[in-house]
């Protein structure tokens, strides 16, 4: 019996969610054959089998959060038969009597499973309005009992369609999060503001079910895309400047050199140019290449550079790998083929890892500009505006003259924990620099 373990999805990738499987107990496999989609906060990844044989066991259920080196399922090698195809229907994959993943050491699975999952602040608000929550059906993430949750009960207004729960997620992380919470309480430290609920004397009122109203579950890209949102501007103090941004010599070479580009394979884009740009500008100043730590920072050796891509499934920002080993055509190829992979599904974990800055394009209907959220453990997100045809003062043989150019608003923001007015204006000033003089080796 040969067991199938949960692997290494990325370098920074410790567990995964079992989101889909591709075979029932009892079928046959192929080496190499999928057996299950495995969802984490960086990228999607299909399981194959490490040998041939029959399934005899699947270990957990669709929706359980597995740790690397977890127990997925067990297959038969000594088994004859003829390899399945993959199931069809998500439900018939799951087996009928999931068994959940085994309690993280040190922790006791009975008392965790016998607990209604809540935050410290849902407990003290429950404990507030003197609702039970032993009586409350939860509706978040996992049947976590919500903020809105307690509200309702307290109200006796009726409980929404609840999302199947899954299976609850292992000690860790989530259990040391809440630990952390309920010291902070108890020593009277900060307590942020609570989505849906409110802060201090204020209260959001809950909200009311009316006809017409269209209830949106986050999908699960969407709920870590909002946890990391929150996070970033609860931990880092955004400061944004703002560039104007002459692109008319950058626009002639582009015009010069991108059929070249188109029949290399590459589209040489505005976006190319601004990567290329910034990759320079990171070289020059190294602090923006770099991460916070507890006491200190760390300016990181590897410039690894972010591209926000919109994919049907939302945003995500891989990154081109030691961008600043690259020219300008390898950029532009990188860009390609990343975009190309993220929206075809096809990114990997340590596609999206390890980004030291972003560069973020709002796209074809952009707007003048905007300041992005810095994607964490990063301290600066460059943010282009949409592109104007602008009249512009050009001056030559110190005289002035009126043309009409391409011009762009460049939006930095930066953490001013490590990174201050005169280093971010400088590095800006930069970039600026090198498209306004189309500064680039085509």
């Amino acid at each position: 019996m040969v067991d199938v373990r949960m692997p290494q999805l990325g370098e920074s990738v410790l567990e995964g969610t079992v989101s889909r499987w591709l075979v029932r107990e009892g079928d046959f496999v192929k080496r190499e054959q999928p057996l299950l989609e495995v969802a984490t906060d960086k990228a999607d990844t299909e399981i194959p089998a490490p040998i041939a044989g029959r399934v005899a066991r699947i270990a957990v259920a669709e929706g359980t959060v597995v740790a690397k080196e977890g127990l997925l399922c067990q297959i038969d090698e000594t088994a004859q038969g003829e390899a399945q195809p993959a199931a069809q229907s998500p439900a018939a994959a799951a087996p009928a009597e999931p068994r959940p993943a085994a309690p993280a050491p040190g922790s006791n699975g009975h008392e965790e499973s016998a607990r209604p999952l809540s935050s410290p602040s849902t407990k003290k608000l429950a404990l507030e309005a003197g609702v039970d929550l032993r009586n409350v059906q939860g509706t978040g993430d996992r049947g976590r009992i919500t903020h809105d949750d307690v509200m309702r009960a307290a109200h006796g207004e009726p409980t929404p369609a609840a999302q199947p729960a899954a299976a609850p997620q292992p000690a860790g992380g989530a259990s040391q999060a809440a630990e952390l919470s309920q010291l902070i309480q108890a020593s009277g430290g900060f307590v942020p503001p609570v989505p849906g609920v409110g802060f201090g004397a204020y209260k959001v009122p809950p909200y009311t079910p009316k006809p017409g109203d269209k209830v949106v579950p986050f999908s699960r890209r969407r709920r870590i895309t909002a946890d990391h949102m929150v996070y970033s501007k609860v931990t880092s103090p955004h400061v944004v400047t703002v560039a104007e941004v002459d692109l008319h010599e950058t626009s002639k070479l582009r015009e010069a050199h991108k059929d070249e580009f188109k029949k290399a394979g590459a589209s040489l884009t505005f976006l190319s140019f601004i990567c290329a740009a910034a990759v320079r500008a990171l070289r020059e100043h190294p602090e923006f290449n770099a991460r916070v730590l507890e006491n200190s920072y760390v300016v990181l050796r590897d410039v690894n550079l972010g591209v926000a891509v919109d994919t049907p499934g939302g945003l995500i920002v891989p990154s081109i790998k030691h961008a600043d080993e690259l020219s300008l055509r390898g950029i532009a190829r990188s860009i390609d083929e990343l975009a190309g992979r993220a929206r075809s599904g096809k990114i990997t974990a340590d596609d999206l890892a390890n980004t030291t800055f972003t560069v973020s394009n709002p796209g074809l209907k952009g707007n003048l500009f905007g300041g992005a959220i810095i994607s964490q453990p990063n301290v600066g997100i460059l943010r282009m505006g949409e592109i104007k045809k602008r009249v512009v003062v050009v001056t030559k043989d110190k005289e002035d003259s009126i043309a009409i150019h391409p011009v762009m608003f460049l939006a930095l923001s930066y953490d001013h924990r490590i990174i201050d007015g005169v280093l971010a204006n400088s590095f800006l000033w930069r970039v600026t620099d090198i498209l306004t003089r189309g500064e680039f080796e085509v």
